[in-house]
């Protein structure tokens, strides 16, 4: 079993830059990818961002391509989640989430087994 807990996201104005993070616990993580989704009032959960368990591979959503990275810390259990160049598009609340030991991710929500409660990210104009 595996237990994410995400924090760091807050109320920013447009331009500004926010950094998550995700504690992950319970197995070993760097079995695992990890992965960024978000879901904004009425629409559906989508995906942001996946770090493979290797740490080296990444994928990104065209949306965020370019203004956010995402990241993982072994050491730390933690994954990362840089956001910069905020817009207001980009307010939901955002989630970490992780698939099966030693499956690499895909976009798709349906594939992740473990998801932390989310952390509310707000991008004012």
């Amino acid at each position: 079993q595996v237990q994410l807990v995400e924090s760091g996201g807050g109320l920013v104005q447009a331009g500004d830059s926010l950094r998550l993070s995700c504690a992950a616990s319970g197995r070993t993580f760097s079995t695992y990818a990890m992965g960024w989704f978000r879901q904004a009032p009425g629409k559906e959960r989508e995906f942001v961002a996946r770090i493979t368990w290797s740490g080296r591979s990444t994928y990104y959503a065209d949306s965020v391509k370019g203004r956010f990275t995402i990241s993982g810390d072994n050491a730390k259990s933690t994954v990362y989640l840089q956001m910069n160049s905020l817009k207001p598009e980009d307010t939901a609340v955002y989630y970490c989430a992780a698939p099966p030991a030693y499956h690499t991710g895909s976009p798709s929500p349906g594939q992740y087994v473990y998801w932390g409660q989310g952390t509310q990210v707000t991008v004012s104009s």
